[in-house]
């Protein structure tokens, strides 16, 4: 098991700033805005031959007893149960504060291992600024500067010399399922019921979860990644800059993922930003499950217009992926879920043989031909798969360019009804073939071989008058 490092601190003190330096990544958002992480983050590193995983956290404020700030302080406190080591973050340039001295307190209740870290020690006599510190009781400080990367190895050594080097084990591919959709439709609440536990935050506030956060867990005995990300709202709306981040780490996360589970609110109309999300995600190329929440609140009027809606305003776009209708809160509907998921990454992953993918195409061409273009009839001959997630077909023939969409649809259609391809676009590629001679420009003749030419045709006119 890899060793964990929790990172436990006061808001704004460059927590997720070492987040990102301790895993060499940019998965966490970083500004100077307090408050901005909510909920748990987990990341890898690695230095030598020692890996660990690394806990982000909210600002740690346990006194405050209601709200989202508790939530976010319950968080925390779960995040330290899991620790190994907690890297306790305080700030250089702000000093010693009474609200470090009640996390201090707070982590001496918990027994485990404690190291004190000073951040943004940039440019600074490291034993002056860290001389305060030491009234905190937990050992000699160790002074970093997490943007600059200043001491950042030397911390890592500390952390984990009691812990011994990994054998690296390949690890095997999993599906890593995108949960997206509007503020307030119940991403996070539908990600709590499908891992049985209070793993993120649920707050009746639009907007309350602001980063993507993966969560790797086992069912069934298989492996699988679910993402939280943050609500999409529609462009004129979005005004913060945390607001602009959160979205564009959201289409990161979909362009990343392999199943995307669109989350819609069955107790308001589908709108058109629903159908803008869909637009993205077939964009993208990413299967796809189609969840309806809230459902147990609605009566048969309702259900029937939000049947109605879906039909008329995402069954254009989605029609291939699988339909649920759920409700996250209460946990019904949720048998399903799981098996339409599979069966999603099953078809966007499959791997078809040129064999089958050439007699299925050539079927498809005799039971209806590609209509002519002008003097040009489209020839295609053979077919092969040029890649997955999404699938990918490349047909081969001549004249292509001069094959209809509307044709290009109805291969996608056979394709798919044929390998049953259900929850996963398709897309269809062409490739003309050429006749190399064809396109072959004449080389150029040097100056003796033109007047050679030249006299031979003199000749040749002498002779035959």
């Amino acid at each position: 098991m890899k060793p964990i490092l929790v990172l436990i601190g006061r808001p704004n003190v460059g927590k997720s700033t070492l987040f990102n330096r301790l895993t060499c990544s940019r998965d966490a958002i970083v500004a100077n805005i307090p408050g901005l992480t909510r909920d748990r983050h987990y990341g890898h590193g690695k230095l030598g031959g020692k890996s660990y995983l690394v806990v982000d956290t909210g600002g740690f404020e346990p006194v405050i007893k209601e709200g989202i700030l508790h939530e976010m302080a319950l968080q925390t406190l779960q995040a330290v149960d899991e620790a190994d080591v907690v890297l306790f973050i305080v700030d250089a340039r702000q000093g010693l504060t009474s609200q470090d001295k009640i996390i201090t307190k707070q982590l001496r209740k918990t027994g485990r291992k404690i190291i004190l870290i000073v951040n943004k020690t940039e440019g600074m006599a490291t034993a002056v600024i860290t001389a305060e510190f030491h009234e905190l009781g937990l050992g000699a400080p160790c002074a970093v500067s997490a943007a600059h990367g200043d001491n950042v190895s030397e911390l890592i050594d500390l952390a984990l010399v009691n812990f011994p080097e990994q054998i690296d084990i390949a690890e095997d591919k999993h599906p890593k399922i995108a949960v997206i959709g509007r503020p307030n439709v119940g991403k996070s609440t539908l990600i709590n019921t499908l891992l049985g536990e209070d793993r993120v935050i649920t707050f009746d506030q639009p907007g309350t979860t602001r980063d993507s956060i993966s969560i790797d867990f086992e069912r069934n005995k298989r492996q699988y990644t679910l993402i939280d990300t943050a609500g999409l709202r529609r462009r004129g709306r979005v005004l913060e800059t945390i607001e602009k981040f959160s979205v564009i780490k959201t289409l990161q996360t979909v362009e990343n993922a392999n199943v995307v589970v669109l989350v819609v609110d069955g107790g308001s109309e589908i709108s058109e930003q629903d159908a803008h999300i869909a637009g993205f995600i077939l964009e993208a190329g990413r299967a796809v499950v189609l969840v309806v929440n809230k459902w147990d609140g609605l009566d048969n009027y309702q259900r029937e217009t939000i049947k109605r809606e879906v039909s008329r305003k995402l069954a254009f776009l989605l029609g291939f992926a699988r339909l649920h209708y759920i409700s996250a809160l209460q946990g019904s509907g949720m048998k399903g879920l799981f098996p339409s998921i599979d069966a999603a990454y099953a078809a966007a992953m499959v791997k078809l043989s040129t064999p089958k993918l050439t007699r299925v195409l050539l079927a498809a061409v005799e039971k209806q031909p590609p209509p002519r273009s002008g003097m040009y009839r489209p020839k295609l001959r053979y077919a092969h798969q040029g890649g997955s997630n999404p699938p990918l077909i490349i047909i081969h023939g001549s004249a292509l360019k001069y094959v209809t969409k509307t044709y290009q649809r109805y291969l996608e259609n056979i394709f798919r009804t044929t390998f049953k391809l259900e929850g996963t676009p398709l897309r269809v590629e062409f490739k003309t073939s050429h006749n190399p001679y064809a396109d072959k420009k004449p080389t150029p003749l040097s100056g003796a071989e033109e007047e050679r030419l030249h006299r031979r045709r003199r000749s040749s006119r002498k002779r035959y008058g």
